[in-house]
């Protein structure tokens, strides 16, 4: 099996997490902060368009270092990535979340905290989930293959 995806395959992945985010978040953070739903939409959406691009860029990279470093697929990798995904996400949303909702670094900063509460089991969920399903799909794609018939038999 291969360690690797493709740009295609990683696309699909980063909007499968995006969207099943975008449908948990939007109602959550409409709730914690009593605003409007078109302004917490609003903000979702922007927000989830940046980690979607993160997201492509940093599982590319983190594929790259994986194979580099031999890192094995284990709960300690899993850890290492949600980790640092979300550690990047953090240092360019905080900036934007106070400009879009017009609130001071530090209250963005908590919103973003309570946010990463939820994202970071949910990226390990959802890479650990992905990958599963990814190799046993791949797995039933191999054994569906014809199989090579030596002209003796």
């Amino acid at each position: 099996m291969s360690p690797t995806k493709s740009i295609t395959e990683r696309v699909c992945q980063a909007l499968g997490f995006e969207g099943l985010a975008l449908l948990i978040c939007t109602p959550l953070l409409v709730w914690i902060t009593g605003r409007p739903a078109l302004e917490m939409g609003a903000v979702t959406l922007g927000l989830s368009l940046l980690a979607l691009t993160w997201n492509i860029i940093f599982n590319s990279l983190f594929d790259r270092l994986k194979v580099r470093l031999q890192l094995s697929g284990g709960a300690g990798t899993r850890v290492l990535h949600a980790l640092m995904f979300e550690g990047g996400l953090i240092i360019v949303a905080v900036p934007l979340i106070a400009a879009w909702l017009n609130i001071s670094l530090m209250q963005a900063f908590m919103l973003d905290i309570g946010v990463l509460l939820f994202f970071l089991p949910y990226t390990y969920v959802y890479h650990w989930g992905y990958d599963v399903l990814r190799e046993k799909l791949l797995r039933v794609k191999e054994t569906s293959r014809p199989k090579p018939q030596c002209a003796d038999q």
